[in-house]
C-alpha cells in the first residue's frame, strides 16, 4: 500500500507545510489510490522505462511512478512544493526533481543529460487544465523520443484529443494529436477524487506515438495552417472557410481536383483528406 495518494495523506501534508492549492498553478491534487495505481497500469511502465511527469505536485503519483519505472524525471513549477515532494519520495533514489515550468524546459537536452540510457521514455502525468494543450501539443513536434503519453485532462479535452470525424468533438485538436499518435480514452475520472475539487470531471488519456506515421504532410507547417484555416468557423462550409484565406477560383479548383464536394464541413473529413489538400496546397504555391 502506497504512503500517498489518500485523502489523509495529502492534507495532512499541506497542513504541515502550511501550503495551499494554487489556482495560478492550476493545483488539484488527486487523492485515489486506486486512480493512480490504474493511471500507472495504463502506461505499462516497467524498470526498463523512464518516464517524464509533469507537475508531480506532493508526489502521489509520482512515488508510484518511482516504484515501478526505473527513472522518473520530474517538473515541478512550484517552489513552495519542492520540499514537501522530497520528503515524501524518502526512500527513493531513482528520480530527479526539475524546478521549472515545462513549457520552458530544454526537454531534448534534459532526456539526453539524464535518460540517454532508456530506449522506452513516457511522459505520465496529471496536467494542470491550462497547459493541457500547449503541452500535448508543444511536445508532440518535438523529435523527443517520448514513445507514449498517458495524461490525466479535463474531460472536454479528452473528448476533442479522441474525437472521431462526423462527431461534435472533432476539431482541429483532435487532428494535430491524430496525426501523430492514435488516442485512446483509458478512464473517466469524477472530480470528488481531486483535493481541492475541480468544477468539472476528468479523464485519463493514452497516446501512442507512431515511429512512423501512417500518413505524413509535405509540408507540415502548411498542414498545421490547413488546419487553423478549415475550423475557423465551425459552421461554415470547408469551401467558406478556405476562401477566407486564399482565392476563390483557386480553392474552387482545388476542390475539384481532389474530388471533394464544396459543401461539406471540415469535421465530416478524416485526417488523410487535410493531408491531401495541404500537400495540393504545397504543389501549387
Amino acid at each position: 500500500m502506497s504512503r500517498i495518494g489518500t485523502a489523509g495523506f495529502v492534507n495532512k501534508s499541506l497542513k504541515a507545510n502550511e501550503l495551499t492549492a494554487k489556482k495560478k498553478y492550476g493545483q488539484n491534487f488527486l487523492i485515489d489510490q486506486n486512480i493512480l495505481n490504474h493511471i500507472v497500469d495504463a502506461a505499462e511502465v516497467t524498470k526498463k522505462d523512464a518516464v517524464i511527469e509533469i507537475g508531480p505536485g506532493l508526489g502521489s503519483l509520482t512515488e508510484v511512478l518511482c516504484e515501478r519505472a526505473g527513472f522518473v524525471l520530474a517538473y515541478e513549477i512550484d517552489p513552495d512544493l519542492l520540499k514537501p515532494l522530497k520528503e515524501n519520495l524518502i526512500g527513493f533514489l531513482n528520480y530527479k526533481i526539475i524546478h521549472q515550468d515545462i513549457l520552458k524546459a530544454n526537454l531534448l537536452s534534459d532526456i539526453n543529460l539524464y535518460l540517454k540510457e532508456y530506449e522506452n521514455i513516457y511522459v505520465v502525468a496529471n496536467l494542470p487544465y491550462y497547459i493541457t494543450t500547449p503541452v500535448i501539443l508543444g511536445l508532440l513536434s518535438q523529435n523527443s523520443r517520448i514513445k507514449r503519453y498517458v495524461m490525466m485532462m479535463q474531460l472536454e479535452v479528452a473528448d476533442r484529443i479522441c474525437g472521431k470525424p462526423k462527431t461534435k468533438e472533432y476539431n482541429a485538436l483532435s487532428i494535430m494529436v491524430q496525426y501523430k499518435a492514435t488516442a485512446t480514452k483509458v478512464l473517466k475520472v469524477p472530480r470528488t477524487v481531486f483535493v481541492p475539487a475541480p468544477n468539472v470531471d476528468s479523464a485519463v488519456v493514452r497516446l501512442d506515438v507512431y515511429d512512423t506515421p501512417p500518413l505524413k504532410a509535405k509540408d507540415e507547417a502548411c498542414f498545421y495552417e490547413v488546419l487553423r484555416v478549415c475550423f475557423t468557423q465551425r459552421r461554415k462550409t470547408l469551401y467558406n472557410n478556405l476562401i477566407l484565406s486564399y482565392e476563390k477560383e483557386f480553392i474552387h479548383q482545388m476542390l475539384m481536383d481532389l474530388s471533394i464536394p464544396p459543401t461539406v464541413r471540415a469535421e465530416t473529413l478524416p485526417v488523410s483528406e487535410f493531408i491531401r489538400i495541404s500537400d495540393y496546397l504545397t504543389q501549387n504555391k
